[in-house]
């Protein structure tokens, strides 16, 4: 029996007394990428990005392990919720426009130390400081730092757009209108470089685009690790109170904790290790998220279809976005149809070993939108389940 074959054994004993479509995370593999992530940083702490993990009670797992502190939030209202539920150190990693959030912010004082939230443009104070509402805490910000690569003298850019500010000098001017406003407080600086913490280098059956990926990573590691450590000296120059310098992700952990002028890392996809993070050379995880549907037709020799499975992730659209069949060995989607809303048809020599009422596993593209589609994960060890939890969704909370 193969290693594969073995999990999908005890993965069906654990989830025989239940009804398919189910998702689980088996708790083993979850632990092992955690240490994984932990000896990746080499000593210094990962944040856990909630985007990721999106079940309150796996980030509160992972963050009383020794290596984790603090969580990377999506939303201000997730933000508030989180930081109402406890957790007391929570970045938000995106600018936020959510003017009843930044009221309820700037009104209570355990939010506002518990709460640091992004900007890039004076704008954005101003729109923090219009939805006051009387409140008069002090607010923690974060500024963020582009971290694309840009080649041909800018002509050529390869990474995400998100922040406008590149430059040193920049990003130290925003620091200094930050210092200048009451009612602010500048504690950190991000930078996310995700065209190399987000992209596999090592793409199957494409040797020539592993290679220039590669290539490509090299060339933008060496580049943001002179410029991140200039702008943290020009920040610093300004605020040297600095709390924390952020970076990374989960497919460049090790390169990101080597730099000097970084802090802490930011992490999370590498904890369940979606089919997204399997083309990777400089590490390798285990699959500890999946999701089982259930064999409910049989059209013909070599195909069963299954209830459901149209859960594409988000991104450019492509086949990398779409779950993978995992569990038994040897099924493929048809061409002609893909993953469906309501069924997907699946093709292979396996689905003749496959009963109606039979289940099929599979790995979703990108890690915590699995939540997304369930209300709870079921907590897997060996071939029991040991607990099921809530996901963001089955807590009533759907914040983008």
């Amino acid at each position: 029996m193969t290693p594969r074959a073995a999990d999908r054994a005890r993965y069906d004993r654990a989830i025989a007394h239940l009804d398919a479509p189910v998702a689980v995370v088996d708790l083993e593999a979850f632990d092992a990428n955690a240490d994984d992530l932990v000896r990746r940083a080499a000593g210094k702490p990962i944040r856990v990005a909630s985007k990721s993990v999106r079940c309150r009670a796996l980030m509160e797992r992972v963050l009383a392990r020794e290596g984790f502190a603090g969580i990377m939030s999506f939303t201000l209202d997730e933000s508030l919720w989180l930081a109402r539920a406890g957790f007391e150190d929570v970045l938000l990693a995106y600018p936020s426009a959510d003017r009843a959030g930044y009221a309820a912010l700037a009104a209570d004082e355990k939010l506002a130390t518990a709460v640091t939230v992004m900007i890039d443009d004076p704008a954005q104070l101003d729109l923090i400081d219009q939805a006051r509402a009387g409140g008069t805490e002090e607010i923690r910000v974060c500024l963020e730092l582009d971290t694309s690569l840009r080649l041909l003298g800018g002509r050529v850019r390869i990474g995400a757009r998100r922040s406008p500010l590149r430059e040193p000098a920049q990003l130290a001017e925003l620091a200094r209108s930050v210092a200048r406003r009451p009612g602010f407080r500048l504690v950190g600086l991000m930078a996310y470089e995700g065209h190399v913490a987000g992209v596999g280098d090592a793409v199957e059956g494409r040797p020539l685009r592993s290679r220039a990926i590669r290539v490509m990573q090299g060339a933008a590691r060496r580049e943001l690790a002179a410029r991140r450590a200039a702008v943290v000296r020009a920040v610093r120059a300004v605020a040297p109170d600095l709390e924390f310098v952020n970076g990374g992700g989960t497919g460049s952990v090790q390169h990101t904790a080597a730099e000097d002028a970084v802090t802490e890392i930011a992490a999370g996809s590498g904890l369940y290790v979606p089919r997204l993070f399997d083309n990777y050379t400089s590490f390798s995880g285990r699959p500890a998220a999946l999701f089982a549907l259930p064999v409910v037709r049989r059209p013909g020799v070599g195909v069963v279809t299954v209830l459901g499975g149209g859960y594409p992730a988000s991104g450019v659209a492509g086949r990398d976005r779409l779950p993978v069949p995992y569990l038994p060995e040897g099924l493929r989607y048809d061409p002609q149809e893909g993953p469906g809303e309501v069924q997907t048809p699946l093709l292979g020599s396996a689905a003749d070993d496959l009963l109606i009422g039979d289940t099929v596993w599979f790995r979703h593209a990108k890690a915590g939108e699995l939540c997304e589609r369930f209300d709870r994960l079921h907590l897997v060890e060996g071939d029991r389940i040991t607990a099921t939890v809530p996901t963001y969704r089955g807590e009533g909370q759907t914040f983008l």
